[in-house]
């Protein structure tokens, strides 16, 4: 099925099956009003290929699976996993997709539909970071938010890698972090004679590093002090734990790094559940 040439200006669509409806070449389809209950095209379910993420369920267009079925490298293993391919269906660059995906992204936030348009803005974003005419560093940008958060919108995903990063962070505080024994300080001074001022001098040792096995080093009062460290920097604080050097740099890369995957997490969740 395909709409091509359609003015969608003034055109409805209710209760339709759009799975398998090509969009391109349609007129004003940014100004399309897709109300009631209406089937865009899923994803297939599973691992996409090997170290990658599984695939999420999300409304997509018929234009990207013929463009993924056509741009794969063995095409008979992605129709296999369930991307369809018409034979007579044309070839669209994915700048082009990526503008089907925009305007019809629109057309839902237009109908205050923000978050099933939040699937389209997925697939526009898919398509701008496999368009290999845009900058190395755009798309390198967008390969890195996709990898940590789905373009803002998989909340499941970028707890993961907070709760990854958090133990990470605990890891490194217990074996290396925190120092052997914490540094006590002493007060040194004398009075030379009666009723003259005292001096005193208060003396911080520098931490000693952790020896011995590392694991001798897995205590409960250490890990319960690395805990106490994480649950500051994912909340922007400073712990005041006396840390080695690696704990201290650890520490500085744990405040910048786990607030904002948690701000990642917190923005996923919104655009899913606003009106």
């Amino acid at each position: 099925m395909s709409v091509d040439g359609v003015d969608a200006a003034h055109l409805a669509l209710q209760d339709i099956d759009l799975s398998a409806c090509r969009f391109a070449g349609v007129v004003h389809l940014d100004q399309l009003k897709v109300d009631g209950w209406c089937t865009f095209a899923g994803v297939p379910a599973g691992w996409g290929r090997p170290f990658s993420w599984p695939s999420s369920q999300r409304n997509t267009l018929v234009e990207e699976h013929h463009w993924r079925v056509r741009t794969a490298r063995r095409p008979g293993r992605a129709v296999a996993r369930g991307w369809t391919s018409p034979q007579d269906a044309p070839v669209l660059k994915p700048a082009m997709v990526a503008a089907l995906y925009r305007q019809l992204r629109k057309s839902l936030e237009d109908g205050k539909n923000e978050p099933d348009a939040a699937d389209f803005y997925y697939g526009e974003s898919e398509m701008r970071r496999h368009d290999v005419t845009r900058p190395w560093g755009e798309r390198a940008l967008l390969t890195a938010y996709w990898a940590l958060s789905g373009y803002g919108l998989r909340a499941i995903r970028t707890l993961a890698w907070l709760v990854a990063a958090m133990a990470a962070t605990i890891a490194v505080m217990v074996l290396w972090g925190l120092p052997a024994d914490d540094p006590k300080p002493t007060t040194t001074g004398r009075q030379v004679a009666v009723g003259q001022e005292v001096l005193l001098t208060t003396d911080v040792p520098a931490p000693v590093n952790p020896s011995g096995p590392l694991t001798e080093r897995v205590t409960t009062e250490r890990l319960e002090k690395g805990l106490r460290v994480v649950i500051n920097s994912v909340i922007f604080r400073s712990s005041g734990q006396d840390l080695t050097a690696t704990g201290t740099y650890t520490e500085m890369t744990s405040r910048l790094a786990e607030p904002v995957l948690l701000g990642l997490a917190v923005l996923a969740v919104r655009s899913r559940v606003k009106r």
